[in-house]
């Protein structure tokens, strides 16, 4: 197998566009360059555009317009290169489930020209790391909700791509799973140079395993950059509030304090970004008295990659 002809960018999309109808835009001009070697999170909102996104990286689907390049070959006019170098695992599982989980496996490596030597080996290694050996021989059809959550990821991980794409890998998975398969990415990344695409509801998963993070809504990337450098633009520390009455008043009043540094609003929750916290917040409450703002709820957190998240989308990220 060729290696990819280009060495430096995995994913590559220029002006990537999707629509599904005139006024349906999955995906709106979107420009992604994922340098070899590294993890990029792609979060947002249901129906932000993150799934049509790896559909069309994964040549499932065609772009209405723009270019995409996956492990350095053209998406439309060198599909099958694509789909030789590339491994995937999406939300909505499918999976044959009159065969085992261990047929499921064999058969997805005798669909990539695997020996039986390799497959042998490899099934033993992924069955250990999903934790399904013992169910390994047991329909598909028996298995619960993670166990086949964790065989659809080892099916992705079967034939050593260059490019893995996870669409929420471990949703339903306990911590234990989850911990150990992100070592073996992580193992995988180090020793492979494995390039990874994931889309995950866990923000400290994003936070801990991206270099870098794109969040996306209404199919349009909004935010980039790595996870640190997002979260120090929120300030050193963020004031939470929620009330009711003169919220406008008050935005309007905090933005002129000295010592805040960011307001962003929304779904009815004021996050503040400030030098100091604890040491603020008997001002801000203060102000909101001044203002008619009734404050039902008021916390200091340091601010997370969820905050980042808000500031752009202006939802929680498990909102519909």
């Amino acid at each position: 197998m060729n290696k990819a002809n280009n060495s430096e960018l995995a994913i590559e999309t220029r002006g990537l566009v999707k629509r599904f109808a005139e006024d349906i835009v999955a995906v709106d001009r979107v420009d992604l360059s994922v340098p070899t070697n590294t993890v990029y999170a792609l979060l947002g909102p249901n129906g932000a555009g993150k799934t049509t996104t790896i559909s069309i990286l994964t040549t499932l689907i065609k772009s209405t317009n723009g270019s995409a390049k996956t492990a350095g070959f053209d998406v439309v006019t060198q599909a099958d290169e694509v789909r030789r170098r590339i491994g995937v695992t999406f939300q909505e599982m499918v999976l044959d489930e009159e065969l085992t989980g261990r047929q499921v496996l064999d058969y997805h490596g005798r669909l990539y020209g695997q020996s039986k030597v390799q497959r042998k080996a490899k099934i033993a290694e992924l069955l250990a790391l999903v934790e399904l050996e013992e169910a390994a021989d047991r329909r598909c059809s028996t298995y619960s909700g993670g166990m086949k959550r964790r065989l659809e990821l080892a099916r992705g991980l079967m034939t050593n791509p260059e490019v893995l794409f996870l669409d929420e890998p471990t949703l339903g998975l306990d911590p234990q799973n989850r911990a150990s398969i992100w070592a073996y990415i992580r193992d995988l990344k180090e020793k492979q140079g494995l390039t990874l695409l994931l889309t995950t509801h866990y923000m400290e998963e994003a936070e801990e395993m991206a270099d870098t993070v794109g969040i996306i809504d209404h199919g349009k990337i909004v935010a980039e950059g790595t996870p640190r450098d997002l979260i120090d633009q929120m300030g050193a520390d963020t004031i939470r509030v929620t009330g009711s009455d003169g919220e406008t008043s008050f935005t309007e009043k905090l933005r002129s304090l000295e010592f805040v540094q960011t307001v962003h609003t929304g779904d009815g929750v004021i996050q503040i970004g400030v030098d100091s916290g604890n040491h603020r917040l008997a001002e801000v409450v203060t102000l909101a008295n001044e203002n008619s703002y009734t404050i039902s709820d008021i916390s200091v957190t340091k601010p997370s990659l969820g905050d980042v998240f808000l500031k752009y989308t202006g939802r929680e990220l498990r909102d519909k």
